[in-house]
């Protein structure tokens, strides 16, 4: 009963390791024929044929030293240790045995080593140089990226690897004991004697009567049953005399310890190519003010790790020496030298760190500091900013917004959050659509650059009935997009839509979608059928019944046929008996798999970071997902980690664009930035996926964006390395901060915004974004930082100051301002108080000119459920002056005169008066002319003559509406003497 129990947990056991392997098996084929769709073949095969080269020729070799150094071990057993018994198995078997141990050592480390070091080698072997060398040690930064981390993963592994070394030893000895056990103890047989006498005469017999039924037993059970030696343990009437066989024990001791002595030396040269690397590493470490190896690293810490370099060498002499002549006091040392002398350099760092170079850290650090500054510099793409100075004066004319209205009409007064929730309450059409984001792009819309939001109709597969067939053969894919302008909002505030409905209704000339059907995006989780018996369904008519509903059969590329065999991986793949029995498949069905757009472009290429806001743009009548990709590292020298908490990483580009079409699945990766060693690296390594930019066409290239989670790092870094000088940065005397802003009803730190404006000094509108800064604990802002956008200047970073000299108001200044408003507090208790809620919207910084200008739409939405925010208000703050109307519009009119909102020119002859408003109250036009005294007299403290004289125009014009127009008879107004 045993046996059998025995042999049906074997036969378990290997059933398992058959299924766990024809898994993997299916999941191979399965794949490979997925990346043979794609036309990445190469890109699926580079792992395996590079693990394969590696993995082979290393196998090979490590299970051939391997049984050798077991077979030395054998022989030298064999040869210098009597044994008493004769061998318990051939030396034929004893040899297949060694060879299968090294096999099993060979498979171990080389599964091991090449699972983890393929792609190392691959960087290692493709390296591209960066063109920058350490100021430390004189290598090119290409070492620190592409080789380092390599080295330093062999260093390890082959540490490990002499470890193992060491256990596989004692554990081939232990079997060679086993097998043939040695005569250390010499048998004599006498008559029994009394127990006390047996326990006193001799170690043998103090040695049997402690163990010796233990050790009988384990040698029954590896002697067939006879023991080790018969009755040598306690295994009759007479029991031997034992006597220790010293010569005999001091061969094996021998024997073992000419082996550890190999072993051990090497081990101590690989702890001192340890400390050879760990200097290198010096470059990233953080200690005091900086980042990276700084005084007290490259003048204690350095000498250190080289003293230790020279003691490991001297280690492994000793090591072998004193094995060799027993002289265990020169074994261990030097290693306590090691361990001593580690310990004094911890405390002299710490003494020199303290007592040298704090008290004096701005000069002995210096010249570390300005490392730490270039090279952070150019891990994150900061050494070219532009600098622009703006002079963010306050004498806009109503002449210079209208020669600015391609920035005024694409301000936004949308936001991302109402118009998805406008989206999905009204162009979701059925229940089972859902839009899942809000993007933001710029579209040529009847003949002018407009800055739209798009978004992308998808069928959420958790709202469809759960049965197979609709999974998989019905709801296949979602349908088209809305598309909204940003500026603009209707009577009711709700996003003015110009492609909308089902199908897609446009009512932009130059955007008409053709191809609309989405079957990848990002809620596109489940695999699919197409091409069966079962019609797809396409969107749902007008008439809104069932039976009115459009069906079609996938007419584009993407997919596996399934043949036989096919059908019999994938059903296994996706565990479903159904994909194999059902009925409505045929040789010409296809299966689409890895939909879902982030997933697809991470199983192609895991090695590069992707950006989780993929955006949907239309081209040439198709749909296309955009995916921004980044090169990152950990390894760029005396560069300082954006986020420590989270990673290390220290150096990042924007260098790849993925574009995906929504129809067809078709994956295409873009190197937009060729001058980036990293990607060039990886191009080198997967030449077939990585295309020029000047490939991608170019109604696509129009859509590239500098994405926001890559402009976002660069800003915050920024805030503190803009500083170059060393005595600026240390004593932080021009920290910034990004601006915080009103959003909802909270203060919350400000995020990089997309606009269409005119830059200062530019002749035509570009699409942007930008983040405003302010000085460290204050509310003035101090510069805006602006990324471009378009064509030739994609990726152009500049920095526009502010003047130092006087205050600019920040963003928080203005979102005070607004909150000191009479008239918007007013209206804002009053909508609370009625049960609705006011949202304020992100505040726009708008440069036009040289003067500033902040937008802010508030939205208000009702209590009730389903209600949808609207657009009600927009605040625009110039200068001192704020502006509160229903209207963008009519709130640039209330600043800058009647017509300004709609760009009506103003007339050439800036010295005239504005004309009279006879709409207004007496009490309007009081307060208006008290405004603009209070803004000429702060124009006046400023030294700002320009504004001083539009703003005693402006009273001029108030206080001439105030005169009465028929005169007042017989009133004396007192002159106090003057004339």
């Amino acid at each position: 009963m045993e046996k059998r129990k025995v042999g049906l947990g074997v036969i378990i056991a290997i059933l398992l390791v058959i299924a766990a392997g024809f898994g993997g098996l299916t999941t191979f084929i399965t794949d490979y024929l997925w990346f043979k769709e794609l036309g990445y073949t190469s890109v699926f095969f580079k792992q395996l044929f590079t693990q394969l080269q590696l993995g082979i020729p290393s196998f090979i070799i490590i299970m051939v030293l391997t049984y050798f150094y077991l077979r030395v071990l054998k022989r030298g057993y064999y040869k210098r240790v009597d044994t008493i018994d004769a061998p318990v198995m051939s030396e034929k078997t004893l040899n297949r045995i060694t060879l299968g141990l090294g096999a099993i050592f060979g498979v171990l480390v080389t599964i091991s080593a090449v699972t983890g070091l393929w792609f190392q080698i691959l960087k290692f072997t493709n390296s591209t140089e960066f063109g920058i060398v350490d100021p430390i040690f004189g290598f090119d930064v290409s070492f620190y990226i592409f080789k380092l981390e390599f080295i330093t993963q062999i260093n390890q592994i082959v540490i490990g690897i002499i470890i193992a070394y060491a256990v596989l030893t004692l554990l081939y000895y232990f079997m060679l004991l086993s097998m043939r056990r040695p005569k250390i103890f010499g048998q004599t047989e006498q008559p029994d004697q009394d127990a006390s006498e047996n326990q006193n005469s001799n170690f043998g017999n103090a040695f049997n009567g402690m163990f010796g039924d233990a050790f009988q037993k384990f040698g029954q059970s590896i002697n067939g049953g006879q023991g080790f030696g018969g009755q040598g343990f306690g295994g009759g009437a007479r029991k031997p005399k034992k006597e220790f066989n010293n010569d005999n024990l001091k061969e094996l001791i021998h024997i073992a310890s000419n082996q550890l002595t190999v072993l051990g030396v090497i081990f101590f040269l690989m702890v001192g190519s340890n400390f050879f690397l760990r200097q290198y590493e010096l470059l990233y470490s953080h200690t005091g003010v900086l980042y990276g190896a700084g005084f007290t690293d490259i003048n204690v810490t350095l000498w250190v790790y080289r003293a230790m370099i020279v003691l490991s060498v001297a280690a492994a002499i000793g090591f072998a020496m004193g094995i060799k002549r027993k002289k265990y006091k020169m074994v261990f040392a030097v290693p306590i030298i090691m361990i001593i002398l580690g310990a004094l350099g911890t405390g002299a760092s710490l003494l020199v760190q303290n007592l040298v170079v704090s008290p004096d850290e701005i000069n002995k650090e210096s010249v570390y500091l300005k490392n730490n500054i270039t090279f952070t510099n150019y891990a994150y793409d900061l050494q070219d900013v532009t600098l622009k100075v703006f002079p963010a004066t306050n004498d806009l004319t109503k002449q210079d917004i209208a020669n600015n209205m391609g920035t005024i009409q694409n301000i936004r007064i949308n936001d991302f959050g109402p118009a998805k929730t406008f989206y999905n309450q009204t162009q979701s059409i059925r229940l089972y659509y859902l839009f899942n984001d809000v993007d933001v792009d710029r579209y040529m819309i009847n003949g002018e650059y407009t800055q739209t939001f798009l978004s992308a109709r998808e069928i959420d597969e958790t709202r469809t009935r759960q049965e197979w067939i609709n999974k998989h053969l019905k709801y296949t894919h979602g349908y088209g997009i809305t598309l909204s302008r940003v500026d603009k909002v209707t009577a009711s505030g709700q996003p003015d839509m110009l492609i909308n409905n089902i199908p897609p209704v446009s009512d932009v000339e130059e955007i008409k979608i053709t191809r609309p059907e989405i079957y990848f995006g990002e809620l596109t989780n489940d695999y699919i059928l197409t091409n069966t018996d079962e019609l797809e369904f396409d969107y749902p008519s007008s008439g809104g019944e069932d039976e009115d509903n459009v069906y079609a059969t996938y007419e584009g590329d993407a997919g596996i046929k399934l043949n036989v065999f096919n059908r019999v991986m994938f059903a296994i793949r996706e565990q479903s008996l159904k994909l194999f029995v059902s009925t409505n498949i045929d040789s010409n069905s296809k299966i689409i798999i890895n939909r879902n757009i982030m997933q697809r472009v991470q199983k192609i290429m895991p090695f590069l970071q992707y950006d989780n806001d993929p955006y949907i743009v239309t081209a040439d009548g198709k749909l296309y997902w955009i995916i921004d990709a980044y090169t990152t590292s950990s390894y760029y020298p005396y560069s300082e980690p954006f986020d420590p908490a989270k990673s290390n990483m220290n150096y990042i580009r924007n260098s790849v664009k993925i574009v995906i079409d929504a129809y067809d699945g078709d994956t295409r990766y873009y190197l937009v930035n060729e001058e980036d060693p990293i990607a060039a690296t990886y191009a080198k390594i997967y030449p077939e996926l990585f295309k020029s930019f000047d490939q991608l066409p170019e109604s696509l290239r129009s859509h590239i964006r500098y994405p926001n989670v890559m402009f976002n790092i660069q800003a915050n870094v920024y805030k503190r390395y803009h500083m170059k000088d060393v005595k600026i940065f240390y004593q932080g005397e021009d920290l910034w901060e990004i601006s915080n802003e009103i959003f909802g009803t909270e203060e919350v730190p400000m995020t990089p915004q997309y606009y269409i404006m005119k830059l200062p000094g530019e002749s035509e509108v570009e699409f942007i974004n930008s983040i405003p800064y302010t000085p460290t604990g204050k509310r003035n802002m101090t510069g805006l930082l602006v990324a471009r956008n378009d064509g030739e200047f994609y990726g152009e970073l500049v920095l526009y100051q502010m003047p130092k000299d006087r205050f600019i108001d920040g963003p928080m200044q203005i979102e005070s301002q607004i909150d000191q408003s009479p008239e918007i507090s007013k209206e804002f208790s009053l909508w609370n108080s009625s049960g609705s809620t006011y949202i304020r919207g992100n505040l726009f910084i708008v440069p036009i000119e040289d003067s500033l200008v902040y937008v802010e739409p508030v939205y208000l939405e009702a209590a009730n459920t389903g209600s949808l925010p609207e657009v009600k208000r927009v605040i625009v703050a110039y200068g001192n002056r704020i502006a509160y109307e229903p209207t963008l519009g009519a709130a640039l009119d209330s600043l800058f005169g009647a017509g300004t909102g709609t760009g009506t020119p103003q007339d050439p002859d800036d010295s005239k008066d504005p004309e009279p408003d006879d709409t207004l109250s007496m009490d309007e036009l009081i307060r208006l002319a008290n405004e603009a005294y209070e803004n000429a007299a702060t124009a006046q403290q400023n030294g700002d003559w320009s504004s001083y004289g539009q703003y005693l125009k402006e009273l001029k014009n108030y206080l001439n509406q105030l005169i009465p127009k028929e005169p007042v008879v017989d009133q004396q107004i007192p002159t106090n003497g003057i004339e």
